[in-house]
């Protein structure tokens, strides 16, 4: 069996979580990754900045392969042909 920092390297902390906040922060305390979706509106300017800056970097180098849902939203489903920034949201 392997640990999640064994299979995804340095982000396994963030394996099925929102790590948002802990990239935003630079925490990876388990208290500031969560197991469902975080509005993240107690953060600062600059910690927002962060979050934005963290998500095109990602986006770069990934696929977009959805987004976590807010209590009551429901989920959608996407075709190939889709454009990703079309699901990238901000709030």
């Amino acid at each position: 069996m392997h640990s999640l920092c064994e299979v995804y390297g340095p982000y396994g902390i963030f394996a099925g979580r929102d790590g948002s906040r802990g990239l935003a922060t630079f925490c990876l305390d388990k208290d500031a990754l969560r197991d469902e979706y975080d509005d993240l509106s107690d953060l600062n300017a600059v910690q927002m900045e962060s979050v934005r800056e963290w998500e095109m970097q990602f986006l770069e180098k990934y696929d977009y392969v959805g987004r976590l849902l807010k209590p009551g939203d429901e989920p959608s489903e996407y075709t190939d042909e889709e454009d990703v920034k079309d699901h990238v949201k901000h709030d």
